[in-house]
């Protein structure tokens, strides 16, 4: 049976991207889990959901590719209904580095996978969620990153230069739909304890610098989720082109 509350999550295997589907699915949305790789992890995921009584599948597929992501949509729309949320949560670092150092092939990376699906995956949704196109409207929600703000030196200037190229993204895709039905909005989470911090190179990352932030601790999976989950509902029904830091005051 098809759904009135559709919600695709890209990169929802595991971290940020698999607790906001386990929030979606307990306020009733059927829910689609996309990733790339590790369908264990995302079966897992699945399986908690539909234990809720809840739709949802899992949809492998590289949304920085347009024919994966044409095809992931055609799934959603065959299997639970049309998408009426979108999550853009997909996302990858490299190994901590200076920018020096970045090779042009690990930054093309950063930006295909960072980037390119959120693009992707938004114009996709714009076409089914559109007023203009006979949709019913719908919000989009972007996961950015607090290192939009401050560059990450010495770290990650890549993936941070990345997430202010959706950021922008963000904006001026917000002006252009909020007439059609459609809401655009981005979380930029701090500091927050998920497996993405391994990839970097320092898995205890968290921990070495959450005495800077102001409330002294690193942030939950599940506290990003909320605000996504809020700026997707109607009670956020006037907001567009805006951000939630979710990040302790840092």
């Amino acid at each position: 049976m098809k759904s009135e509350k559709v919600v695709i999550i890209t990169g929802a295997s595991r971290g940020i991207g698999a607790e906001t589907a386990k929030l979606f699915a307990e306020d009733g949305y059927a829910v689609c889990i996309n990733y790339l790789s590790n369908s264990d992890a995302a079966e897992s995921v699945k399986e908690a959901i539909l234990q809720q009584g809840v739709q949802c599948i899992a949809v492998k597929a590289d949304v920085s590719v347009s024919k994966d992501v044409e095809r992931l949509f055609e799934t959603v729309d065959r299997e639970l209904g049309c998408v009426s949320v979108l999550v853009n949560n997909a996302g990858i670092l490299k190994t901590q580095s200076r920018f020096e150092d970045i090779s042009e092939e690990r930054f093309g990376d950063i930006f295909r996978v960072n980037v390119m699906s959120c693009f992707l995956c938004s114009k996709e949704a714009v076409k089914r969620m559109s007023v203009k196109h006979g949709g019913l409207g719908g919000a989009i929600v972007n996961v950015s990153s607090r290192a939009a703000q401050t560059g990450s030196p010495n770290e990650y200037v890549d993936y941070a230069a990345s997430k202010g190229a959706m950021d922008t993204m963000t904006k001026g895709l917000a002006m252009e739909v909020a007439a059609e039905g459609i809401r655009v909005n981005g979380v930029r989470p701090g500091l927050i304890y998920t497996e993405m911090h391994a990839s970097g190179g320092e898995a205890a990352r968290v921990d070495r610098l959450k005495t800077k932030i102001p409330m002294q601790r690193g942030g939950e999976a599940r506290d990003v989720a909320e605000s996504i989950l809020w700026l997707a509902s109607e009670k956020s029904s006037f907001v567009t082109g805006t951000f939630i830091d979710t990040s302790g005051g840092l």
